[in-house]
Order: structure tokens, then C-alpha cells, then sequence
């Protein structure tokens, strides 16, 4: 039960990724109205981890993303995993 919920975050947060990444590519979109800074809000800290690592290229062009999808399904697959196992 407890592991399904946590799973359900994972993919829900996913959603929340995609939906940022593609709302990045509306050029005339606020950030700072509502729903679009409650989505800001909960991804860029992640995202923004991966793009200290992976600066955009040109300036313009951010494959960061890429790298925080797959760190985000190794640590699901670590989470889930082990509630898992555990019973959860």
C-alpha cells in the first residue's frame, strides 16, 4: 500500500517534469502566476541541481532534464525497490 504511494509520487512528479519542460518551450508564459510558479516551484530545486552540472548549451538549448530523469528513476527504483522488499 505504502509502496504504491510512493510509486504514484514518482510518476506523478514525472508529470510534473514533463509539464515543466514542455511549458518552457511557450515562449510568452508568466512564471510568476499561478498554476505556472506552483509548478516552478516543485521541480526547478531538482532541476536546478542538474543544471549546475550541465549548463544549457548555447545558452539556450537545457538537456539537463535528460540527467535528472534518469537519476530520478535510479532513486524510484532504489525507494520502491526496497519498500518493496521490505513489505511496505
Amino acid at each position: 500500500m505504502l509502496t504504491r504511494l510512493v510509486n504514484q509520487l514518482f510518476y506523478f512528479y514525472y508529470i510534473l517534469l514533463i509539464l515543466r519542460i514542455f511549458l518552457t518551450w511557450i515562449p510568452n508564459i508568466n512564471w510568476y502566476n499561478q498554476p505556472y510558479k506552483g509548478i516552478s516551484k516543485l521541480t526547478d530545486p531538482f532541476l536546478n541541481i542538474f543544471r549546475n552540472i550541465i549548463p544549457p548549451i548555447g545558452g539556450v538549448l537545457d538537456i539537463s532534464p535528460i540527467l535528472a530523469f534518469i537519476v530520478l528513476q535510479i532513486l524510484q527504483g532504489i525507494i520502491v525497490g526496497q519498500m518493496f522488499r521490505l513489505g511496505l
